[in-house]
This record gives structure tokens, C-alpha cells and sequence, in this order.
């Protein structure tokens, strides 16, 4: 498959994986650069040439969460994937929180990461004719993607928004896991359906509900719900 004038970089210090995951990328018809340190990465990142970030966890310098947190606070939008041997809830929060789309975990296989990066690169149907909805205190609009909670604006990463967009243009269903990963991931293979914990998790965190706000509900072992108070 050829990906003419798609640009990725990839940061990464570990030279034999470096050069492997080079070479696979360039094979697949994909524009590679490297970049072996965080401040070097993030230098060329902030030149806005790439439609795509794959960013080692683990830095010399300075951390892939410290690059992926600058390029975000820059308003680089192209989707940045982390590259990780770090596989626990609070890290994997941590790194969705700083603006990453997505995270795989070392050892990975080659056809595992091509595939990610086809998911996020692949272009995005916008098919919605509503542009503002309601849950309880929170307000999305999709047209200016913003937030708010009561009068405060809350800060979500693309895929955080996408997330809730998608449960609140579905309040009142309950959305099985298999059609939020389908529908928000836009991934029809299989895949660990647990990435979505995490980003309820940090959507319940922004989002600051309390025991009373109980908007987002766990549907045990079957997926999620988007009420209204007064449908609980």
C-alpha cells in the first residue's frame, strides 16, 4: 500500500528498533524521519511537517510526555502514538491526558503498528448535522469542539472529545464496546477493548463529576451509557 506524501516522525533513541521501524515505514511508501532525542524530536515536530508522530515513552533528555505536552500546547493537532514498555492505568492515563491518540506497547509486531497508524491517518466522514448537545451540566459543540461543563470550559484531547460526542449523540443507549471501538477508534479488528476504560476515566476526571453527576455509566462487562439525572 502506497502513502504518498504522508509524513511521520519517529522518535526513538534504541538505534536497531529505530532503523527497523525506518525501514518498514519507507516500505509501506510512508516519509520517515528520525530523531533519537526529545529535544531534537521535539524541534522538528514544531516545524508542522508531519501527519503523523511516533514518540518513544522513555527519552534521553526529555521524556516522550514532555514532547507530546509542548507539541499539544503548541496546537499541533496530527495524531501522535506512543511507543511504550510502560503498561499501567496511571501511565497509560498520563500519556492520553498529554494529548497522545493512542499507545502500543513494546514488544509489538510490526503489522499491529502499521495498523494503528492507517486508523489514525485514515481521513474522518463528517457526516453530523447537529453541531451543539446537551448532557445534564455538560455542553459539546462539534462545530467550534468545545466543551464546557456549568460556565467552564474543559480541555479534551481529539479522541477524549470524540469519545463523548459519540456517547451523548447516543444518551439514553447503552453503547456495547465493540461499537465505541468501531465508531470512535474507527478499528473493525480485533483489539483490546480496555483502551476505553482508560479514556472514560480520564473523560470522568476532566469532566469532574461527582457522585451525584453520574452522566457516564459503566454497564458492566457489556460497555457504556450516556444519561440524564432524571433517567437514572
Amino acid at each position: 500500500m502506497k502513502h504518498s506524501n504522508m509524513r511521520i516522525l519517529l522518535i526513538e533513541d534504541e538505534t536497531g528498533i529505530a532503523n527497523f521501524l525506518r525501514q518498514g515505514l519507507e516500505e509501506e511508501g510512508y516519509f520517515v524521519d528520525l530523531a533519537q532525542d526529545g529535544a531534537s524530536g521535539l524541534s522538528m515536530a514544531l516545524t508542522g511537517a508531519y501527519d503523523l508522530l511516533l514518540v518513544d515513552w522513555m527519552l534521553p533528555g526529555m521524556t516522550g510526555l514532555e514532547v507530546c505536552r509542548v507539541y499539544r500546547s503548541e496546537k499541533y493537532t496530527s495524531p501522535v502514538i506512543f511507543l511504550t514498555a510502560r503498561d499501567t492505568v496511571q501511565d497509560t492515563v498520563l500519556g492520553l491526558q498529554t494529548g497522545a491518540n493512542d499507545y502500543i506497547k513494546k514488544p509489538f509486531h510490526f503489522d499491529e503498528l502499521l495498523a494503528r497508524i492507517e486508523v489514525q491517518l485514515r481521513p474522518k466522514n463528517e457526516t453530523a448535522t447537529d453541531t451543539e448537545f446537551i448532557l445534564g451540566k455538560i455542553k459539546l459543540n462539534v462545530e467550534t469542539h468545545q466543551v464546557w461543563k456549568d460556565e467552564d470550559e474543559i480541555l479534551l484531547t481529539q479522541k477524549e472529545f470524540d469519545l463523548l460526542e459519540y456517547l451523548i449523540r447516543n444518551k439514553g443507549k447503552v453503547c456495547r464496546r465493540s461499537q465505541i471501538i468501531e465508531s470512535v477508534w474507527d478499528i473493525h479488528f480485533e483489539y483490546n477493548t480496555g483502551v476505553i476504560d482508560v479514556y472514560i476515566n480520564a473523560l470522568r476526571k476532566k469532566l469532574n463529576l461527582k457522585k451525584d453527576e453520574d452522566y457516564i455509566q459503566t454497564i458492566r462487562g457489556i460497555g457504556y451509557i450516556a444519561k440524564e439525572l432524571e433517567q437514572v
